[in-house]
């Protein structure tokens, strides 16, 4: 990608966080699919790691090997033209030279900001430590820095997603973990897993950063979440594991009943999948 392109979508990602609504970011795990999120007029994309990781034959959780993931991130910066974030995970290694090496490498790929989560995947410590992850979030804004690349960096606790200590205490913990991420350099905060009006609204008044919520069941509409102050609304895997229900639905129609109502209903056509897509292969090969 031309580096003066990429800085100036960099510049504009940033700045989707300071509007007066949230910035919805669809997250899409192939080109077709980010193709159709950006047909649809949305002025961002990230990507979803365990969408990706399922696409390639992976389970989610830094499975799949950082270098297939990357692919994939780049393949979808260069179908689009509005700014990608990159799902890196916990940033591929467990320290902040490998948590650097992961954000140079998603610049190199076309990417303009990053997604990492403090979660560990070992039950008996399901969250990294405060301060090496401080840590690897400052080596990311320094990698991006020599780069000369604005790189956002949202940063993601897991302490609600995983039910992380006692529910008394997972308010504080978090904002003790993002008021550190924020000094370490992140733009955005993200906290997956909470969904009730109160405890979001106290999450905005109690960080100095954009926050960053999850859409799922029990979630308030996007008008509410900005009238409490969210900043940023993103989807996850929720979209792929969608279309993955209508593959299922799909499957048992056909093995079951021998129809195909649920494959034609809906069903994209054939020439305008190619017209969506055309041109592509000439792009990525100039």
């Amino acid at each position: 990608m031309d580096h003066a392109i990429q800085q100036a979508r960099a510049r504009t990602l940033r700045e989707f966080h300071d509007g007066p609504s949230p910035l919805v970011l669809p997250n899409a795990w192939d080109v077709a699919g980010a193709k159709i999120f950006e047909q649809a007029g949305f002025v961002a994309i990230g990507t979803t790691s365990a969408g990706i990781a399922a696409t390639l034959g992976y389970p989610d959780g830094e499975c799949i090997p950082r270098d297939e993931m990357l692919a994939m991130v780049a393949r979808i910066a260069r179908a689009v033209a509005v700014p990608v974030t990159a799902d890196v995970e916990a940033g591929y290694g467990a320290t902040p030279v490998e948590a650097a090496e992961t954000a140079r490498r998603a610049i190199a790929a076309g990417a303009v900001g990053v997604n990492l989560e403090d979660a560990t995947g070992d039950p008996n410590r399901p969250l990294a430590d405060t301060e090496v992850q401080a840590a690897k979030i400052h080596a990311m804004r320094e990698a991006a820095a020599a780069a000369d690349v604005p790189l956002v960096i949202n940063a993601r606790t897991d302490v609600y997603w995983l039910e992380v200590g006692a529910a008394s205490e997972r308010f504080a913990a978090a904002v003790e973990r993002l008021r550190a991420y924020r000094a370490a350099g992140a733009d955005c905060l993200f906290v997956p897993g909470v969904s009730d009006e109160e405890t979001i609204g106290r999450l905005v008044g109690a960080l100095d950063g954009p926050l960053n919520v999850l859409a799922g069941a029990g979630m308030p509409a996007i008008a509410v979440l900005g009238r409490l102050g969210v900043k940023r609304v993103s989807v996850g895997s929720a979209p792929m594991r969608a279309t993955l229900g209508l593959v299922r639905r799909i499957a048992d129609e056909l093995s079951r009943e021998g129809t195909s109502i649920s494959m034609l209903s809906g069903a994209i056509p054939y020439a305008e999948v190619n017209r969506l897509l055309a041109g592509l292969t000439e792009e990525e090969s100039s």
